[in-house]
């Protein structure tokens, strides 16, 4: 089998595999068990539920990092219905948080009163106007705000058996809130021009006992950058740098995400780091 391979390569692989032989290169002969991480949803839409993007990246991350996804959301109404084409509420029409979910979820769901600690690694909380809407009582009542009991119950749990959670956009108010001391980031403390459009948030986030932590969604470095060692000047490119912040004390990792105004490639590859990050604390 190896000798199509030519012979360097046959003889470095065995060399490599040493006294286990070739099975130790088998995939299956010391495969770890997958993360097994629970994405919660609050709706489908951007300004009364889910921001579908940042699932999106969520879940793409996810199955990019070998996760085993199962998806929850609160089996509740919806606090108001949005016409999204027009950014108006829609009069006299109400939807339930559970079923909108399923539309992301493709209809493979289940109410939030299931999700236990015993059964996942971690959990996530995609952004969008439905984590201070129908996860909580934030949009309206900002540091006042409650938090959805199933909500506040599953963060308590995560955070009781030191199992990661990871939240993006405006859902880290919600780790604010339940997790006392908690450090989170929503980007920015001011608006500049416009950039940060809802940085009042790392406010309210710090009246409620959190720390904020300013972060980029992305760092940028010039084409060529330069480093002078003993007199000689090397010209290299930097890929940019993806920010999630990372509260190694209590495993909660957040990010930004569409906090900003920027490019939609930028917020997916920081909902990336954040994700990486989790599945790096649970040790899977």
């Amino acid at each position: 089998m190896l000798t199509s391979c030519g012979p360097a390569l046959s003889t470095a692989l065995r060399r490599a595999a040493g006294p286990a032989g070739l099975a130790s290169f088998h995939c299956s002969a010391r495969r770890r068990r997958s993360a097994r991480v629970a994405v919660v949803l609050s709706g489908c839409g951007v300004y009364d539920g889910t921001e579908i993007h940042e699932a999106s990246a969520v879940l793409v991350h996810l199955s990019r990092g070998g996760a085993e996804v199962h998806m929850y959301a609160p089996d509740v109404p919806q606090m108001h219905v949005i016409d999204h084409s027009k950014g108006q509420p829609a009069e006299a029409e109400s939807r339930n948080v559970l079923v909108e979910s399923a539309r992301i979820a493709r209809g493979k769901i289940a109410s939030l009163a299931k999700l236990t600690t015993a059964d996942h690694d971690a959990v996530i909380f995609p952004g969008g106007f439905g984590a201070a809407k129908n996860l909580s009582t934030f949009a309206v009542d900002g540091k006042d705000c409650k938090v959805n009991r199933e909500v506040e119950r599953v963060l308590k749990d995560f955070h009781k058996a030191g199992k990661p959670i990871g939240l993006c956009c405006i859902s880290p108010v919600l780790a604010a809130k339940v997790l006392s001391g908690a450090e989170v980031t929503v980007g920015h403390e001011e608006e500049e021009g416009g950039k940060w459009p809802y940085a009042g948030t790392a406010g309210a986030i710090k009246e409620l006992g959190a720390k904020h932590c300013v972060k980029e969604v992305t760092i940028s470095f010039p084409d060529d950058f330069h480093v002078e060692r003993q007199y000689k000047v090397s010209v290299f490119s930097l890929t940019p740098f993806y920010e999630a912040h990372v509260d190694t004390k209590n495993k909660v990792v957040t990010t930004p995400a569409f906090m900003c105004e920027t490019e939609l490639h930028k917020i997916f590859d920081g909902i990336g780091a954040m994700v990486k990050n989790v599945l790096k604390l649970t040790g899977k």
